[in-house]
């Protein structure tokens, strides 16, 4: 028996192939990965006894429960559902598309707006003072803000500094910075779960990169324990960065 294959079979292999392995990669990272290949040998399975041994009985069982299924793994998988499209809908080129048919302006930093966010960064660092500073990009952090106070200022090193001061009342949260300005401070953030990060972070490294899995803004870390600083962005960590560094950093990205 031979078959004959097309153009638009080969697409389909391909596309097929891909969304595999985009599943995979993200069962991967969450940890999922016995519970994807468990779901992906019962689909094979199902596939050989309805399609390929016409089965109608045990096949029409397995339609059963593969109808009632596919409700239950949407539910089993929200949390990685939603980060795959979340990834689908922040990519780079997708971005561009949306600002070219929206007419959105792409939001740029100037060297007077980085360079007191990079000193004041370099000041706590020398004093080992904590902060989670979170550069707002193309995603609304509103939700956040709403958890602390707004406070709407122009970005001043001295008042970065006085905000994670050890005795402010504001210095254990995160301060969000967007549209050039420091938008709100105290915020708080969700924590990533994650099981690969260093057990040496602590809990600041923790909500950065909890805040760069759930949106496209990046986290910029002091620590209060070694006065490193850090960036988080795109559910990956920089870490142990220079001042020199964060300033290429800020002024290299596309806000």
């Amino acid at each position: 028996m031979f078959f004959s294959i097309g153009i638009k079979d080969i697409i389909d292999i391909l596309l097929v192939a891909i969304l595999l392995y985009y599943c995979y990669r993200l069962m991967k990272e969450s940890r999922s990965l016995n519970i994807f290949f468990g779901v992906l040998i019962f689909i094979v399975f199902w596939l050989f006894v309805s399609q390929i041994l016409e089965m109608r009985l045990l096949g029409t069982l397995l339609d059963r429960i593969v109808s009632v299924g596919a409700i239950a793994l949407l539910i089993l998988f929200q949390e990685e559902i939603r980060k795959f499209f979340f990834t689908i809908g922040t990519h780079q080129r997708v971005r561009s598309v949306v600002r070219f048919f929206s007419g959105e302006q792409k939001q740029t930093h100037t060297r007077e707006d980085i360079i007191p966010i990079v000193m004041a960064c370099l000041s706590m660092s020398k004093q080992k003072v904590g902060a989670l500073i979170i550069m707002q990009r193309s995603l609304p952090l509103n939700d956040f803000m709403r958890s602390g106070e707004i406070i709407d200022a122009r970005i001043s090193q001295r008042l970065i500094e006085n905000i994670f001061f050890k005795n402010s009342p504001l210095h254990d949260g995160a301060m969000i910075i967007r549209h050039k300005r420091i938008a709100a401070a105290g915020c708080v953030l969700p924590v990533t779960h994650d099981m690969n990060i260093p057990k040496e972070l602590g809990l600041r490294h923790r909500a950065a990169m909890g805040i760069s899995q759930e949106t496209d803004a990046l986290a910029i870390v002091v620590s209060e324990e070694t006065g490193n600083i850090s960036i988080a962005f795109r559910g990956a960590f920089q870490l142990r960065i220079s001042a020199e560094d964060l300033e290429r950093i800020l002024t290299e990205d596309a806000f």
